[in-house]
């Protein structure tokens, strides 16, 4: 594939946060080739002003070389912002002084690099003063999930990423980070800010934050980075949405809505978290706020409302440390402040010894023991409002002996809880404040505020009212009508995009036959449904799932498959969400009902096959290593006569990793399958790492496991929520229907076994660590 390297010298100056301002230049060129490029080029003086034509660019490593000035920045910028598409296999480099690229859109593609947008073209040759604003990256994601990237990599100082949307990293790497290898990129002062982070979906596995400052090794190292009135919207990676690991960091004035992770300060010292919406639903337990570890850390002015989130994901999770920590472990919580903040709805909100590991001892090494309690920590001016009771407001997962409460003020509407100096009983008010979120802002105003070591520095709350005539207790001070608009999107990212899609009604395709099954499936439209008729679809090739579609009848369609052997009836791709309803899907006992592709899986798939019959397979389902689903699910299905089950076990590189955040079998019914009956692996042991999720409820598994090696009828080492009830195991001949990771979340309840052996709990299995 021929590649064009483009090479611009170019500089520009930092608008300041929120600005959206059109270019000012001395001299504006039309670029719509590489000879008027490469022109450019040689001739840009501070100033100027390059533009790219509308279009498409495929396959280009750009790199933007030069030296500008602050009142004169040389810029390079779409004709028509978001109509200058950057594809194939492309990437931005920038070095030099005061640049500035606004307008583009990359798409459909991917980097050869390690980085989409690199602050840098080589390790000596970094940016300053330079800035992309106004961008798009969608999507941009390496063929392979193990192919680890970044989308967006700071180096140099006093950057800036302001008003871009960002969203769609599927493969492993922080969509940003912040590098400080080298003296040139410490104490560097980057702006990260305005911008739109839209949904990143759940990874399966460490590696998926949306911004990491730093890393373990340079966690000693000022940073002075800035991450400030963003939105994060269902940035669900990982359990870490930003990870802080330098010091002197500030994540100010930031919405995180409908997001399964925390701000984590995982590495690194003095970060404040000031003034920040950490806004869940009230259902889901995976909507997280802060998790705190390191020295000096200052929590002040956020709102936490409606967050369930548990332990990691608790609203507030301090940890314990490890004695004498190394820079990549967890260090000991010291002098850190937890002030006037507002808790509306959430769930346990104040969790103390998070990851305590002592029962743990006699498999992990001492030197991985969380023994190590908050020192020195202050809670205090903090309000709590709860409509429903919760009788554990402050969980103690260790002693929090080394922290002080004052000064706060619960409503629990009446429930009892147990009792803590500091914190007391008050009724209270909700005040619809906009943006669908009430919280109380009065009837504490006599409550004597706490002053704490320079507590006079928190001059302002989480609207920017001045607390010096009025202070008091809570993130909101009680100025009179408030109209928040935190969730209108037009306020954050690029102002000519938005990822505000229509619902639209899905359209029911009738198919009569095989051909039209074919024909039809690739006509339809993502979102639409496929009826079959009644009778027998005779089929020889693969039907191909690439984008949301849902097959169904009404219960007396056949779908018999006589391909070759290990290929899928349905074969997912990227994009390919499936839905089977009411189908008998039937092989003959040498191919796979549905399979991931072997490689190449750039994107999500997703499964859930109902009131379904699947039947003579060598496997019901094969998900290939590096193919993942956030979901799969069987329920009211009947798994028969097949070689192997569901595997979802290549993940083997022992990295945390696992094929899909949520296996549910619910209802079915599992008979004569040989081998691999339920296959769900996720190796590598990391703390941090919580995930992987298996729900086996209301099903039964008659004459299963004959040929499993390990004796073992379901199979889930390393997964770390396990839920195994109300099951019949009848005449399986194996040693073990499970063993659970008692250490973890594993449970089982209320199910009957006869003949297949036993279920067992293992407190502590033994399990590779990952670092």
């Amino acid at each position: 594939m021929k590649k064009y390297l483009l090479v611009f010298a170019l500089v520009f100056s930092l608008f300041s946060c929120g600005e959206k301002t059109g270019v000012k230049s001395e001299s504006s060129q039309m670029i719509s080739n590489e000879t008027e490029l490469e022109e450019a080029i040689k001739n840009a003086q501070p100033g100027d002003d390059i533009v790219l034509k509308n279009g498409t660019y495929k396959d280009l490593e750009i790199k933007f070389v030069g030296n500008g000035t602050e009142d004169n920045p040389i810029t390079l910028r779409a004709e028509t912002p978001g109509e200058v598409f950057i594809e194939g296999v492309s990437n931005l480099e920038i070095s030099g002084d005061y640049l500035e690229v606004s307008g583009l859109y990359f798409r459909n593609g991917h980097s050869p690099t390690e980085n989409v947008i690199a602050f840098r073209t080589s390790k000596k040759d970094v940016a300053n003063y330079s800035k992309v604003t106004n961008c798009v990256i969608l999507d941009f994601n390496n063929l392979e999930r193990d192919q680890d990237n970044l989308w967006v990599q700071f180096y140099g100082k006093h950057n800036e990423l302001s008003n871009c949307y960002i969203a769609g990293k599927t493969n492993g790497g922080p969509t940003v980070r912040v590098d400080l290898k080298g003296n040139q990129s410490i104490r560097n002062y980057h702006k990260i800010i305005n911008n739109h982070f839209g949904p990143r979906p759940r990874k399966g596995g460490a590696r998926g934050e949306t911004i990491q400052l730093g890393s373990s090794f340079t966690s000693m190292s000022p940073s002075n980075t800035i991450i400030a009135n963003n939105l994060f919207e269902e940035c669900n990676g990982e359990v870490e949405i930003i990870s802080s690991k330098t010091n002197f960091n500030i994540i100010k004035n930031n919405v995180f809505y409908k997001s399964e992770g925390s701000v984590v300060t995982r590495h690194g010292n003095y970060v404040t978290i000031d003034g920040n919406y950490f806004i869940g639903d009230g259902v889901n337990e995976q909507y997280g706020g802060i998790r705190i570890i390191n020295t000096g850390h200052w929590v002040i002015n956020n709102l936490f409302y409606k967050l369930k989130g548990k332990n990691f994901r608790s609203p507030l999770a301090v940890m314990n440390g490890i004695p004498k920590s190394p820079l990549n472990r967890y260090n000991q919580v010291t002098d850190v402040v937890v002030a006037y903040n507002t808790y509306v709805d959430s769930s346990a909100p104040w969790q103390f010894g998070v990851g305590t590991n002592i029962s743990q001892s006699e498999v992990l090494p001492k030197s991985e023991i969380r023994s190590a309690r908050p020192l020195r920590t202050e809670v205090v001016n903090n309000v709590i409002y709860n409509s429903v009771g919760d009788p554990n407001p402050i969980i103690e997962h260790d002693k929090a002996d080394g922290v002080t409460f004052a000064s706060n003020v619960i409503d629990n509407n009446g429930v009892e809880f147990t009792s803590r100096e500091g914190l007391t009983s008050k009724e209270l008010e909700l005040t619809d404040i906009g943006s669908d979120i009430s919280a109380p802002i009065s009837s504490f105003d006599d409550v004597e505020v706490y002053n704490g070591f320079d507590f006079e520095s928190i001059t302002e709350d989480i609207l920017g009212n001045s607390r010096s005539k009025s202070n008091q207790i809570g993130a909101i001070l009680n100025s009179g009508n408030i109209n928040l608009d935190i969730l209108d999107k037009t306020k954050y990212g690029a102002d000519w995009y938005s990822n505000v899609v229509e619902a639209k009604e899905p359209k029911i395709h009738t198919v009569s036959n095989a051909a039209e099954l074919v024909s039809k499936l690739q006509e339809a439209e993502s979102g639409d449904i496929l009826q079959l008729n009644d009778g027998v679809f005779q089929i020889s090739e693969s039907l191909v799932i690439n984008k949301s579609i849902t097959i169904q009848s009404n219960g007396n369609s056949e779908i018999l498959y006589n391909g070759a052997a290990e290929t899928p009836a349905l074969e997912l791709h990227p994009y390919g969400k499936l839905t089977l309803k009411n189908i008998k899907l039937k092989g003959t006992n040498s191919q796979y009902a549905f399979a991931s592709l072997k490689e190449h899986m750039s994107n999500h798939f997703g499964l859930e096959v109902l009131d379904s019959e699947i039947s003579n397979f060598n496997y019901a389902l094969k998900v290939y290593k590096q193919s993942f689903s956030e979901e799969i699910m069987f329920k009211n299905t009947s798994i028969s006569n097949c070689e192997n089950g569901i595997e979802l076990s290549e993940e083997t590189n022992d990295r945390g990793d696992y094929n899909t955040e949520y296996l549910t079998i619910d209802n079915c019914q599992f008979t004569n399958v040989q081998q691999n009956v339920i296959d769900y692996y996720r190796g590598g042991y990391d703390e941090s790492t919580i995930g992987g999720n298996l729900l086996v409820a209301n099903s039964t598994f008659i004459n299963c496991g004959a040929k499993e090696k390990n004796k073992r009828l379901l199979n889930h080492n390393g997964i770390v929520n396990v839920n195994i009830t109300n099951n019949t195991f009848k005449n399986n001949p194996v040693q073990f229907v499970s063993i659970l990771w008692g250490a973890k979340n594993n449970v089982e309840s209320e199910n009957t076994l006869v003949n297949s052996g036993q279920i067992k709990t293992e407190e502590n299995l033994v399990m590779t660590l990952m670092y």
